[in-house]
């Protein structure tokens, strides 16, 4: 009730006064009202295309306040269309991977706990900024029970060559389950800087994130779950594994990337010199006060034996510098030429040496390697293109080849093919890992998993169509290796493992929408084929996404709505299932989860640069059954209502 009247005050005003006319340009800068009794001049007008968004890539797009389906899609605590993505029943725990092919790999060794990385952003995720004006943009939501996340974004230009932005984003969600609290944080900062002749770009940011997780390690009995008995309810009364149990990650990152131009003029044959510096330091820790947990009034050792009676405080550190420089050489006819050289060093570290009976687990992975490489860049009509390929020289076998070719027919018609081949080292948490629990301390020599992946991507006004077929050698994974009497003594045992046979994936995706005056059916299919001797890469079949919504400019078009309804839907299939101690998920065959239907109904509205929405998330589950899951122990997310806004300041 407080959320409608929040919401009819924010809109009275705007249907009461609002007297805007739309308009392509905005004007920021005049000094003039339209209280002014004598006309005067305005000041220059700020136009939408000089509010830049920059990748690392250089690639460009607009800073857009449209209200669509697609940002709605993209109004969730990743700020991106999560598609193919189950989230865990909390706001800020991990998601499980329905679609296999959202999965990107780096041939080096990278940290691991990847079930902790969802909103941990990477190097390549920070966007830079080129505005006209100073600009503010404001994300809020509501989450389950107390809590709230927010993301603020602020960025500005101090000379139309010097950019700068600040940007946090946080999270605090108590959760509906016992143990299930969350809060997080990712700060950036970034600036650009262009040269007034363009001779020297630079990019840099600085990022600190911190992800702290309540971990309960899921129900201990599905059964009282799925009796839809009203006891139950109340989530807070299923029983679960861990009671005192959290996990938080921690990293930093300094990074610059940036080029100079050889030439003192711009010519139609040009030389650069570029350098990438990325130094990045993380950290996991487990803590489990209790080693012991309760399951039905029996004493259960999760995770088996410890050396511990209590307090359990875990940690793997990890840091990291990466240097890149290279040469390149431009021909406005041919394209880039680019040679390079890069050294990378790691350090994977605990404070110990560990003697078993069985062997020794050593304190560290300390691993440079050395890579040159080239790569190749056109652009030019239609057409546009990279291919790169990089071998190390140092003793590690590491590889890499990826080639992008695509053609632009027009604006709104585009077709593009890429190839990847890799030869990728293990993430460290695979060959090395120290803990209190007995069994789960390893020391390992995985071989390099390879990787080959052909993608073709179609791009219409009709349809978007995207095509993955994939195949893994060597394929490493965590398993399950609990015996028949861990297992009878609700125990859990992980280990990591490599797969010494072939993976053939294959997956088909597209996505359109039809509209027929003012309604709207958009549609997203996912179709995913897996070809192996065992069941170690697991995914559903089918996925489809279906929104049906309805659009309409209201009050002199000071107030544009959109309402409709969101239909979710995956089959059957062996999920993964999260295991807190490591921080990654691990094959099981024992439980499918999936085929529930998930409804989700909302209302939202833009109100000149202010989006507003109003979503009641899977309204549906009280009538449909208790079949919903995230994992085979962690139920799926029950019907509440949300409320949320976007709001965009040109200053």
């Amino acid at each position: 009730m407080r959320i409608l009247f929040f919401l009819y005050l924010l809109v009275l005003p705007t249907f009461l006064f609002s007297q805007e006319k739309k308009t392509n340009e905005i004007d920021f800068n005049s000094k003039y009202n339209s209280s002014d009794s004598i006309k005067k001049p305005k000041e220059k007008l700020a136009t939408l295309d000089m509010y830049r968004i920059i990748t690392l890539e250089r690639d460009t797009t607009y800073i857009d306040t449209s209200l669509t389906v697609k940002k709605l899609y993209s109004f969730n605590y990743l700020r991106k269309d999560n598609f193919g993505l189950l989230p865990f029943p909390n706001e800020g725990q991990t998601y499980n991977t329905l679609q296999y092919s959202l999965n990107s790999f780096s041939p080096y060794p990278e940290f691991g706990f990847k079930a902790k990385h969802f909103n941990f952003l990477e190097a390549n995720q920070i966007r830079y900024s080129s505005v006209a004006t100073p600009v503010t943009e404001l994300y809020f939501k509501t989450v389950m029970k107390q809590g709230q996340n927010v993301d603020a974004f602020f960025t500005v230009n101090i000379s139309p060559r010097l950019n700068f932005s600040l940007a946090y984003k946080g999270l605090r969600s108590e959760g509906r389950y016992i143990n299930q609290m969350t809060s997080t944080g990712n700060f950036r900062f970034t600036t650009s800087y262009n040269a007034k002749n363009q001779r020297y770009l630079a990019n840099f940011h600085f990022v600190s994130q911190d992800i702290l997780n309540e971990e309960n390690g899921g129900i201990t009995t599905v059964e009282d779950f799925e009796s839809e008995n009203p006891d139950f309810q109340n989530r807070e009364r299923l029983e679960v594994y861990l009671t005192d149990a959290k996990s938080f990650l921690k990293g930093k990152r300094i990074f610059l990337d940036h080029s100079f131009r050889v030439n003192s003029v711009t010519g139609s044959n040009n030389l650069y010199v570029t350098h990438q510096f990325n130094y990045e330091n993380k950290y996991f820790e487990y803590n489990q006060a209790t080693v012991t947990s309760s399951v039905n009034g029996e004493r259960v050792y999760r995770f088996g034996d410890s050396y511990k009676t209590s307090g359990i405080n875990d940690q793997t550190h990890y840091n990291k510098t990466y240097n890149k420089v290279g040469l390149v050489y431009e021909n406005t006819t041919l394209g880039k030429f680019q040679f390079f050289a890069d050294d990378f060093f790691s350090n994977f570290y605990y404070n110990q040496i560990l003697i078993l009976d069985t062997q020794t687990v050593p304190s560290s992975i300390s691993q440079r390697i050395n890579t040159v490489g080239g790569q190749y860049d056109y652009l030019k009509n239609k057409w546009a293109g990279k291919f790169l390929i990089s071998r190390s020289v140092t003793n590690q076998s590491l590889s890499n080849l990826d080639a992008k070719l695509q053609y632009s027919l027009n604006e709104e018609m585009q077709l593009s093919f890429e190839y990847q081949n890799m030869n990728k080292l293990p993430n460290n948490n695979y060959n090395l890992y120290q803990s209190s629990y007995v069994n789960y301390n390893w020391s390992n020599s995985f071989k390099n998993e390879k990787i080959n992946s052909i993608i073709v991507n179609a791009t219409t006004p009709w349809v978007e169509a995207s095509v993955q077929y994939s195949t893994f050698n060597d394929h490493l994974y965590f398993a399950d290796v609990s015996s028949v009497s861990e297992i009878a003594m609700n125990q859990q045992i992980i280990a990591p493992a490599q797969y010494a046979n072939t993976i053939n994936y294959l997956s088909v995706k597209a996505s359109n929408e039809f509209r027929v005056g003012k309604f709207a059916l958009a549609n997203t299919l996912l179709y995913q084929k897996v070809d192996q001797s065992d069941n170690i890469l697991n995914v559903p079949e089918f996925l489809t996404r279906n929104t049906l919504y309805y659009s309409q400019d209201l009050f002199h078009k000071a107030l544009f709505l959109q309402t409709g309804v969101t239909f979710n839907y995956f089959t059957n299939y062996y999920a993964n299932e999260y295991n807190p101690v490591i921080g990654e998920f691990f094959v099981q065959n024992k439980k499918e989860i999936g085929n529930f239907t998930n409804f989700d109904f909302f209302v939202n509205a833009k109100i000149q640069r202010t989006r507003v929405y109003f979503i009641a998330e899977h309204f549906n589950s009280s009538f449909s059954g208790n079949n919903f899951y995230s994992s085979p122990n962690n139920p799926y997310r029950d019907f509440m209502i949300r409320f949320g806004l976007v709001w965009n300041f040109f200053q």
